[in-house]
């Protein structure tokens, strides 16, 4: 579908948004955009600091929860921050991109192709500071698990349970639970410190994987999109499992989940990094080359 119709299928579908569902919280998209900063060339940070607001301070991201703060004003965004699956641990385009009413290639995967291309097209009538703020969230949604979990229970957002001795559900479990939780038992309640220790693990722990995410196999696709949606479907298998209605979730969850939240904010980071560099610099050709 041509990025015009695209947007035209967007903003018709507003009507007909599925229930909201929340991000990664205020504090994952902050660190995901962080980790990103380290990744720009200098052509790309200077591109992406021209389109900032200038509420931003020239700051990514401060601009990365931005997104979620939209579901009033444009709500025909609400649909593109997830893709649901019926459950099979898979992500399939053709099958699960679109709306409650049919409309094709409205879901996080489509919402990612169509702000790149945006972004890539100096042409473009659409405005490029919005189009830059919702690239950047939209990367790290399709990055948490049950952004692309079953359709059935909406992400997770209708299985309430406890978290801990806290009322929740198991989508804000994924959300900012386990992001708050791991703040206060190992990083003094300090964003920049889990920011920098996610960074070690990029050059120390995942550096033999760290070129891994950033390639995805495509030569014709926009993005590699498709690809972490599909990781995302088959890690929420993982998150479901083992969980019923009423549980009250603990360690034994809080440790399986932890390992998994940080790492998907690492490649999330890393990933945008390579989509932006391709926008502003025509660098990283890994993104469809490998």
């Amino acid at each position: 579908m041509g990025l015009l119709l695209l947007l035209q299928v967007l903003v018709a579908a507003a009507a007909a948004r599925a229930p909201a569902a929340q991000a990664w919280g205020k504090e994952g998209h902050y660190m995901t955009c962080k980790i990103t900063d380290g990744f720009l060339t200098s052509e790309a940070s200077a591109a992406v600091k021209e389109l900032l607001p200038s509420w931003a301070n020239g700051e990514l991201a401060e601009v990365c929860a931005w997104a979620d703060k939209q579901r009033f004003r444009y709500r025909w965004s609400s649909p593109l921050h997830f893709a649901d699956t019926p459950g099979d641990c898979n992500f399939s385009y053709a099958r699960d991109c679109h709306d409650t009413k049919g409309n094709k290639d409205v879901c996080v995967v489509g919402a990612i192709n169509n702000y790149t291309a945006a972004l890539e097209d100096p042409s473009s009538p659409y405005d490029r500071t919005e189009s830059l703020m919702f690239l950047a969230h939209f990367v790290g949604d399709v990055h948490q698990p049950l952004h692309c979990g079953h359709v059935d229970d909406l992400g997770g957002n209708t299985i309430k349970l406890r978290w801990y001795r806290r009322k929740s559900n198991l989508h804000h479990v994924w959300d900012s639970d386990v992001i708050t939780q791991a703040m206060k038992d190992f990083y003094n309640r300090d964003q920049d410190t889990m920011i920098e220790a996610i960074q070690r693990n990029i050059t120390e722990e995942w550096s033999s994987e760290e070129k891994q995410w950033e390639a995805c196999g495509s030569k014709t696709k926009i993005t590699c999109a498709e690809k972490y949606a599909k990781e995302s479907a088959l890690l929420a298998c993982d998150a479901y499992e083992g969980v019923e209605e009423g549980d009250t979730l603990g360690d034994d969850y809080y440790f399986r989940a932890l390992p998994v939240v940080e790492k998907r904010i690492a490649q999330g980071g890393v990933r945008l990094a390579v989509i932006l560099n391709q926008i502003f610099s025509g660098k990283n050709s890994r993104l469809q080359s490998m």
